[in-house]
């Protein structure tokens, strides 16, 4: 998760929601990405995605099981989708997300019998995480950051 909130320290330098991803493979760090949504102009440029975009480049597949995805932030709906769809075996994050998180925040999809394979831990380093974005959001309201 130190990773991860690497890459969200990153984001917020840059003026970004900062969101950290990593993604571990049979105990390799294979993918790092941090939001990238203002920068790329794209929604699909969350953390998440982009971490796993490079560690599908790394082992030439998307489907990316035995595989953990350590996020700085409950996951949402778009980036939950694509974790099940790349077949990832474990979801740890730092904060609750509650306008879009989809793991319990917002949408309780951690029930849901699709997801039944994917284990889901919440809450480590969440206090670091939730503080990356206090300092975004206060900086945002202050004008140093565009929404």
């Amino acid at each position: 998760m130190e990773l991860a909130l690497e890459q969200a320290r990153l984001a917020l330098t840059l003026g970004e929601v900062p969101v950290g991803a990593v993604v571990v493979h049979k105990g390799a760090v294979i993918g790092r990405g941090h939001n990238r949504t203002r920068m790329d102009a794209s929604v699909t440029a969350h953390a998440e995605l982009v971490a796993m975009r490079e560690a599908a480049a790394h082992i030439g597949d998307f489907r990316l099981d035995p595989a953990e995805i350590y996020i700085t932030l409950e996951p949402c709906l778009m980036c939950l989708g694509a974790i099940h769809q790349a077949r990832i075996s474990r979801i740890i994050f730092g904060a609750r997300e509650p306008k879009f998180g989809a793991l319990g925040s917002v949408f309780e999809m951690q029930d849901h019998p699709a997801l039944k394979r994917i284990e889901f831990t919440g809450g480590l380093l969440e206090e670091e995480s939730r503080e990356l974005m206090r300092t975004f959001f206060s900086r945002l309201r202050e004008g140093g950051c565009s929404a």
